[in-house]
């Protein structure tokens, strides 16, 4: 445990921000798998609203740097060729 009151500060407020992130990467996990479903279900007006709701999830998580600006834009990417695949047929 820190012992210097600056350094329990960035204790707790490394805490805080773990549970906040936990939180973004949850809420971003859960809108994916909804949109996955829908994609399986050959929902194509749904999947492309989730794919907008997703898109925008990733940019903030992207933004507050919960994940790296490469890793939301690749699954970015994987989503929008999963929804063109569907649309296409």
């Amino acid at each position: 445990m820190p012992n210097i009151k600056s350094a329990k500060k960035r204790a707790t407020q490394s805490i805080a921000r773990c549970k906040r992130n936990v939180v973004r990467k949850s809420a971003i996990k859960s809108s994916i798998k909804k949109m996955l479903e829908a994609i399986d279900s050959k929902n194509v007006d749904l999947a492309k609203e989730l794919l907008r709701e997703v898109e925008g999830k990733l940019a903030r998580a992207k933004s507050k740097r919960v994940f790296h600006a490469n890793t939301a834009a690749r699954k970015v990417s994987r989503l929008a060729k999963k929804v063109a695949q569907i649309a296409a047929k």
